[in-house]
């Protein structure tokens, strides 16, 4: 598995409410999508945006992150994004009760 870790400064002035509220919008747009486990959208009061992905593998994380997306994301919210990739080797699920051993590709 690979967890993504992606951060950008938010317009000025974008809103806590506003920022949730894009947030909740988008949402269903990653339901269903190859590969993706699970999306957490991040807020943070000092003007930061972001996710926090969990993906199947490296090859379907990074042919989301491809350039178009982050041109897509640069002219929504008005800076260019950081994408970081992270080899997830141990996963605990509290909701499942369960450690997950991963092998990350």
């Amino acid at each position: 598995m690979i967890t993504v870790l992606v951060e950008y400064k938010l317009n000025d002035g974008t809103t806590r409410e506003q920022a949730h509220k894009g947030s909740e919008a988008a949402a269903p747009r990653f339901q269903g999508l190859d590969g993706l486990h699970r999306k957490c959208f991040l807020y943070h009061d000092s003007g930061t945006g972001g996710g926090f992905y969990e993906w199947e593998n490296r090859k379907k994380a990074e042919a989301f992150f491809n350039e178009a997306w982050l041109d897509r994301m640069e002219a929504m919210v008005g800076s260019r994004p950081t994408v970081k990739y992270f080899e997830t080797a141990v996963l605990v699920d509290n909701t499942k009760g369960d450690i997950q051993v991963q092998a990350a590709e």
